[in-house]
């Protein structure tokens, strides 16, 4: 078994996917114990596949090409979970990269386990957005969430600020818990890397958390699937996977621990405040309607979740009634943005 395995979702990649796997590769530690799935989601416009198979070539027993027809971010990470032979499993974007320095620990830690009976379900580090246009960074850690010296569980954390989430970067996660709660992301959709990071954690019951900038983050890129215009455009798809996190977990008979559940209360209604923010830009009857509709959803799904989720400060400030509340809610949001800089 292999200690560790990156999969690389790649979708026409060729032109910066280089820089990922060089920083994976750079984490071997000459035994092969690692191995770099580059997942080549049917790529067309460019020589991504060929790529793939040259590093396949350069590194025969670390890096391995899986070519597949085209399904999404979410299909190439449900194939690399399917052939992942690592004990633990973390997904990297192509047009992302893992810090050295920052994994040395964190490598140090997942080979000690990695012949644990007991291993640690989840491992968790920083992550730095990398802007692009503005040439700026941003640090999000949680130093003041997570215990920094031994192994954790819900019970020890503290509280996470607004911009604190765990988001696919911050997380790798134990295989076999991934395949044991049937981890299956929806294809052909965007924003499912909520789902990867929000559903299995009622299943997570050990925890350990490195002071690391672990995950390198470019954000502000044209056509990047959080660019707000992107954003406006896809809002169906954003409605689909929060949908799908309302139908996946029941916190109130799913989640046992009451931190835990806190947090994904907290996380839910973050899903549903950027729903309505968004829907609320488009500003058309049909986008009001669609805002109705995933409130209407939540209400029959989980009636137990409805009120938390509803009057939690993020939603109350982004649905306020009228033209004037419409505003005042973007108004507020923009300001976060400001702050937090999250995209």
């Amino acid at each position: 078994m292999k200690t560790i395995t990156f999969a690389v979702p790649c979708f026409n990649s060729a032109e910066y996917m280089d820089k990922c796997i060089e920083s994976l590769v750079a984490l071997d530690d000459g035994t092969g114990d690692i191995e770099v799935l580059i997942v080549n989601d049917g790529s067309t416009k460019d020589n991504t596949a060929e790529k793939a198979d040259e590093w396949h070539e350069r590194y025969p027993d670390v890096v391995y090409a899986i070519h597949k027809e085209n399904g999404g971010h979410g299909s190439a990470v449900n194939v690399g979970l399917a052939n992942a032979r690592g004990r633990y499993y973390k997904v990297v974007d192509s047009d992302d990269w893992l810090d050295a320095d920052a994994m040395k620990p964190i490598m140090a830690y997942l080979r000690s386990q990695s012949e644990l009976r007991d291993a640690c379900d989840l491992v968790i580090g920083n992550y730095v957005y990398e802007k692009v246009y503005e040439g700026t960074r941003t640090v999000i850690d949680y130093k003041n969430v997570f215990p920094t010296e031994t192994e954790f569980t819900w019970d020890d954390v503290g509280n996470f600020k607004p911009s604190q989430y765990l988001l696919m970067h911050s997380v790798i996660y134990r295989t076999e818990l991934l395949r044991d709660v049937k981890l299956v992301l929806p294809e052909h959709c965007f924003y499912v890397d909520n789902v990867f990071v929000y559903v299995p954690l009622p299943t997570v019951y050990s925890i350990k958390y490195f002071d690391a900038d672990m995950y390198r983050y470019f954000i502000g890129r044209e056509g990047q699937s959080v660019n707000e215009e992107t954003m406006k455009s896809r809002i169906d798809q954003q409605l689909r996977v929060t949908r799908f996190m309302i139908d996946a977990v029941d916190l109130n008979k799913d989640v046992v621990q009451k931190k835990l559940r806190r947090y994904m209360g907290n996380y839910l209604s973050m899903m549903m405040c950027i729903c309505s923010v968004f829907l609320r830009m488009i500003n058309t009857e049909e986008a009001e309607q669609k805002r109705a509709d995933i409130w209407d959803y939540l209400k029959t799904r989980r009636p137990g979740m409805y009120q938390q989720v509803r009057w939690n400060v993020l939603n109350l400030g982004t649905n306020i009634p009228t033209e004037l509340g419409r505003r005042l809610g973007l108004g507020g949001y923009h300001l976060a943005q400001k702050i937090f800089k999250f995209n």
